[in-house]
C-alpha cells in the first residue's frame, strides 16, 4: 500500500478580460479539502476522480482543490493565499510517497503569467526531487518548461469537448503507481510549436486534428511509451508561453521520447493551415439565416467565448438580429444589473433596459431596449 497525496488547481485566465478571478469566484465552484475532497469527486467523471479510483487500495491523502470558472487573471493576493494555502496542507500531510496533481496549465496570476508553472515548482520545491509528481491538464493549457520541470509525468485530456477527464485521472494514477514499485522509469520530452491553433478548430472529431491523434494513438502501441500528449493551447490568454506543444513520456527512453514528440510536432506543423479559423461576419451568418428560413442556426460570437472565460455580455449578435429582423432567435446575455431591474416588474410588463455591454468595451455596447417580460425564475442548473 503507498501514501499518496492528491491535490488540485485548476483556472483557465482569460487576459483580455478586466473583471478578475478574485477568492470569491473560486468559493463559488470548489473549494475542498480532507474528506470533503472525495465527496465532491469521487463518483464524478473528473480527473480527479480517476486519482480516487485508480488509487484504490491504497492511502489516498485528499489534500485540496481549488477550481474557478474561467474568467480575467487571478490577483497576486488570492493567488498567494491559494498555492501558500495548498502548500501548507501539503506540508502538513507530509511524509508522502508521491503526489497526483489536477492543474489546467492556462493559469494566470497578475505577478506570474505561467501560474501553473509557479504552481507546481512550488509544490517540487517543498517535497524534493525523490517523490513522483504526476499532474493531469487540459488540452487548452500553455505549457511551459516549468510546469515540465517540476513533474515526472504530464498527461493531457485527449479529447474536445472535453469527455476523458476521468480516464486521464486513471491514467494519471497507474503511471504513478508503477513508478512506486519501481515498474518504470518515466522519462519526459516536450515540444513547443511556435503557432497556436485558433480555438474554432480545436474540435478532436475534425479531420486535421483526428491525424494527429491517429499518430499519437499509433506511438502508444510501442510499449516503451508510457503516454503521449497534444496540447492545443489557449489563445485567450495572451503570455509568454502561449501556444501548441506536444509531450511523450516513455520508459526510460529519452531519445525515444525526443524522436516521438519531434514526430507529433512535425505532423501538427504540416497541417498548421488546417488549423486557420474559418469565420465570417455577423451580417454574412445572418444572410445565410435569411437564405435558408427552414433550418435552425446557432450563432456563436467567437470573441465572447464565455467557455474561454469571456463576459458573456456582448451585444452584438442581438443587435443585428434586432435589428434585421431575424427571428424568432433566443439570445443569453449576462446582465446582474438588468435582472435585478426585471425582478421589480411582473410578466407581461414592458421595461426599459440598457442591456449587456457593461462588462468592458470589446463586445459592443449596452443595447438600449424596450422588452416584455416573459416570466422570471432563479434558472439554476447543474453540470457534473
Amino acid at each position: 500500500m503507498h501514501r499518496i497525496g492528491i491535490l488540485a488547481l485548476l483556472h483557465e485566465s482569460n487576459t483580455f478580460i478586466e473583471s478578475p478571478t478574485t477568492m470569491e469566484r473560486f468559493h463559488q465552484d470548489v473549494v475542498v479539502f480532507a474528506d470533503q475532497l472525495l465527496a465532491k469527486f469521487s463518483d464524478s467523471h473528473h480527473e480527479v476522480g480517476g486519482f480516487i479510483q485508480g488509487l484504490a487500495g491504497h492511502e489516498i491523502v485528499p489534500i485540496g482543490a481549488y477550481r474557478a470558472t474561467p474568467a480575467g487573471p487571478i490577483p497576486q493576493s488570492t493567488w498567494e493565499t491559494i498555492v501558500t494555502d495548498l502548500l501548507d496542507r501539503t506540508r502538513s500531510s507530509l511524509p508522502l510517497e508521491g503526489l497526483l496533481i489536477a492543474a489546467h496549465g492556462a493559469a494566470v496570476a497578475q505577478h506570474a503569467p505561467d501560474a501553473d508553472g509557479n504552481f507546481l515548482s512550488r509544490i517540487r520545491d517543498l517535497v524534493g526531487p525523490q517523490i513522483p509528481i504526476v499532474a493531469t491538464i487540459d488540452p487548452h493549457a500553455n505549457l511551459s518548461a516549468q510546469m515540465v520541470a517540476a513533474c515526472d509525468a504530464i498527461t493531457a485530456y485527449r479529447t474536445n469537448p472535453h469527455l476523458d477527464q476521468h480516464a486521464r485521472g486513471l491514467e494519471a494514477a497507474g503511471l504513478i503507481l508503477k513508478m512506486l514499485n519501481h515498474e518504470i522509469r518515466p522519462t519526459m520530452v516536450a515540444e513547443m510549436l511556435p503557432m497556436v491553433i485558433n480555438i474554432e478548430r480545436q474540435s478532436t472529431d475534425e479531420p486535421h486534428l483526428k491525424r494527429i491523434y491517429d499518430i499519437a494513438n499509433r506511438q502508444l502501441e510501442d510499449p516503451r511509451v508510457l503516454s503521449n500528449s497534444i496540447i492545443l493551447g489557449f489563445p485567450y490568454a495572451d503570455v509568454q508561453e502561449m501556444g501548441t506543444s506536444v509531450i511523450v513520456v516513455t520508459d526510460n527512453q529519452p531519445d525515444l521520447a525526443r524522436a516521438m514528440a519531434k514526430e507529433l510536432a512535425q505532423a501538427i506543423w504540416e497541417t498548421r493551415d488546417a488549423m486557420q479559423g474559418v469565420l465570417i461576419s455577423i451580417d454574412a451568418a445572418l444572410d445565410q439565416v435569411e437564405s435558408e428560413p427552414t433550418r435552425r442556426f446557432c450563432l456563436l460570437d467567437m470573441g465572447d467565448n464565455v467557455g474561454g472565460g469571456s463576459s458573456a455580455d456582448g451585444t452584438l449578435i442581438a443587435t443585428a438580429l434586432w435589428n434585421r429582423r431575424v427571428g424568432p432567435s433566443f439570445v443569453c446575455i449576462y446582465d446582474p444589473e438588468c435582472v435585478q431591474r426585471c425582478g421589480q416588474f411582473a410578466p407581461g410588463q414592458s421595461i426599459q433596459l440598457s442591456l449587456g455591454g457593461k462588462t468592458d468595451s470589446q463586445h459592443g455596447p449596452p443595447w438600449e431596449c424596450v422588452v416584455t417580460l416573459k416570466s422570471s425564475h432563479l434558472g439554476k442548473f447543474s453540470e457534473d
